[in-house]
């Protein structure tokens, strides 16, 4: 193995954090990605690109605009660490594969999902409906995740996917209204769910639907007696609960049906 190889994996995932960093910040303001150029989100002066390396400008900044002075949100740190360390698990897992790169997408997607949602309750379209499209489009490279052998089957079973990942969210949100007389799920979450299941498929996207609240359960448990909010966000257990099925599904699926003998 080259050792220089695992080393670049992770600067370019680190890289594609520091992106995604921007789409979480601006998406949900209704902001370009593209222009203007990264500034401080507290005073907006604009960062050159010395002060802004992924993991590194955020250390020896320590967490601070080098203008204002004011804390840079540990979020930024985070994102970068996380996607750096996503991409290298799925080199590890893959290779320079088709599951590689739609991992690095798929991941990608579900990650500035989640950091929205939590920070600002919204699920942009911007990520969920282009991620829908993208899930039936690389169905058909061979990514492993669909077992069918002919390139119209995977993108069956993929839209297949999509329809029951967003079908079952809308009837249960559907239910929800009509029992409590208010809205028990939002429509970001039918369509990150659906755009899941279009990655993952129809086989899978039934067992994100019922493993994502068990950690929504304690989370939710927490939010309610703590700190007083009825509601939660409820996009980033259905993306947590993806990105297990994602990497570890057939082995979740082959552990179910030992244990109930199907």
């Amino acid at each position: 193995m080259d050792p220089v190889t695992p080393w670049f994996i992770f600067c370019v995932g680190a890289i594609v954090g520091s992106f995604l960093n921007v789409c979480i910040y601006r998406m949900p303001r209704d902001l370009s990605i593209v222009f203007p150029r990264s500034f401080c989100p507290q005073c907006k002066a604009k960062i050159p690109w010395y002060e802004n390396i992924p993991l590194v400008s955020y250390l020896l900044l320590q967490g601070k605009c080098f203008r204002c002075r004011r804390p840079i949100p540990i979020r930024y740190f985070l994102v970068e660490l996380a996607s750096a360390l996503i991409a290298w698990s799925l080199w590890r897992q893959y290779g320079l594969s088709a599951e590689f790169f739609t991992g690095v997408i798929f991941f990608a997607l579900i990650l500035v999902a989640t950091m929205t949602d939590f920070e600002t309750g919204l699920i942009p379209d911007q990520i969920t409906i282009p991620g829908m499209l993208l899930g039936l489009a690389l169905s058909v490279t061979g990514h492993g995740h669909f077992p069918q052998t002919l390139w119209h089957q995977k993108l069956f079973e993929s839209f297949l996917g999509l329809l029951a990942g967003g079908g079952i969210l809308f009837l249960v949100g559907w239910l929800g209204k009509l029992a409590f007389r208010k809205d028990s799920m939002g429509g970001g979450d039918v369509k990150l769910l659906a755009m899941i299941g279009a990655f993952i498929g129809l086989t899978k996207i039934g067992l994100v639907f019922l493993l994502a609240p068990f950690p929504a359960l304690p989370f939710a448990i927490w939010q309610r007696f703590v700190k007083k909010e009825e509601t939660i966000p409820f996009g980033p257990f259905l993306a947590l609960a993806g990105a297990v099925m994602f990497m570890e599904g057939d082995a979740v699926i082959n552990f179910l049906s030992k244990l109930y003998g199907v």
